[in-house]
C-alpha cells in the first residue's frame, strides 16, 4: 500500500539499519520505503525511516552533518 512519511525509530541492537528498515516495512506494507544512513548492528539510536514521497527527501538526510555519542567504560570486558 502507498505509505507517505518519516518515522524515526529506535533501532535496536542486534539489527541492521536494513533488516530495521524492511521489518518496518513489512509490517506497514509499504510500497517504497529507505532510511537515511546505517547505523551498526551493534549500534542502538535514531534512524529515520522514509516511505513513499518521503524517499525524495531522504537524499538530503543522508548529505546532513551527523553526530554520534558513545559511552564506554574502562576496565570491562566482553564479547
Amino acid at each position: 500500500r502507498q505509505v507517505n512519511g518519516v518515522l524515526v525509530l529506535d533501532k535496536p541492537r542486534g539489527m541492521s539499519s536494513n533488516q530495521a528498515l524492511q521489518k518496518v516495512r513489512w509490517l506497514l506494507n509499504a510500497e517504497k520505503a529507505g532510511h537515511t544512513g546505517s547505523l551498526d548492528p551493534l549500534a542502538t539510536g535514531v534512524l529515520p525511516l522514509c516511505f513513499g514521497e518521503a524517499t525524495k527527501f531522504a537524499g538530503h538526510l543522508l548529505d546532513a552533518d551527523k553526530e554520534y555519542r558513545v559511552r564506554l567504560c574502562f576496565g570491562v570486558q566482553t564479547d
